[in-house]
């Protein structure tokens, strides 16, 4: 009972954080619940992956009210990431889980450096086209290491010119269908905690919708993004000196 309530707290905390940034909580759920959980392919990636879509649809909704949701570019988007996603679901249930673990770490340090990385503050135009090419590769792997393509496809946007609330608000609902879709090939082999996965999802939409809100009202995003790469490389690492014990 005391360990459900920790990973309720945790992931509250994560929501939220994550919903700042449009990124949905799945990318840090999956090594906070691994230090609760032992079965990265049967019970981390399924609940992270529901977690996920439930998040980013709530976060979605969160900055859509402030207007940061370009709502033809996200349904666009979501097509190809829904499409592409179960590809990399269905391939990692024949990897061996050390080398998921091991892709995982190299996709957080990368992030890490995206997050941390200064933006240049020269206008450039927004290079939807590419965005869509791109979205194919970032959705496989995401589903491969089953944490949703947002936490790659956010930084990507920026890069390809577009504003970050504005890409937080587009890749927080681009990312949620693939989210769902990379979970139908765990569905026959997950294991779940019925109790535990209905108060993590209500706990997920809460506080991920007020994270979306109070990043479009408040908070500039360059301190939230450098937030959220502290977290993850923290989270991350206990996970990395658990799995050398």
């Amino acid at each position: 009972m005391r360990e459900d309530i920790i990973i309720v707290v945790g992931l509250a905390m994560l929501s939220f954080v994550s919903g700042m940034l449009g990124l949905g909580v799945a990318f840090s759920a999956i090594p906070f619940l691994g230090l609760f959980m032992n079965d990265l392919v049967h019970q981390i990636q399924p609940l992270s992956l529901l977690l996920n879509g439930v998040t980013s649809l709530l976060s979605a909704f969160g900055f859509a009210k402030s207007g940061f949701v370009d709502w033809r570019k996200a349904i666009t988007l979501s097509i190809i990431t829904t499409a592409s996603a179960p590809v990399g679901a269905y391939i990692v249930q024949f990897i061996e889980q050390q080398y998921v673990w091991g892709f995982y770490f190299l996709a957080v340090f990368y992030l890490a450096y995206r997050l941390f990385k200064p933006v240049k503050h020269t206008k450039v135009n927004e290079n939807f086209k590419l965005a869509l090419v791109l979205a194919v590769p970032i959705s496989i792997l995401s589903g491969f290491l089953g944490v949703g393509p947002g936490f790659l496809l956010m930084p990507t946007l920026i890069i390809l010119g577009f504003e970050s609330k504005k890409a937080a608000g587009i890749n927080a609902f681009a990312v949620c269908p693939p989210s769902f879709s990379a979970l139908i090939p765990h569905l026959s082999i997950a294991q779940w905690n019925m109790k535990l996965t209905i108060l993590l999802i209500v706990v997920g939409a809460i506080f991920s919708f007020s994270g979306a809100r109070t990043t479009s009202l408040f908070v500039p995003g360059i301190r939230v993004k450098q937030i959220f790469a502290i977290l993850i490389l923290i989270v991350t690492a206990y996970k990395i000196t658990t799995l050398l014990n």
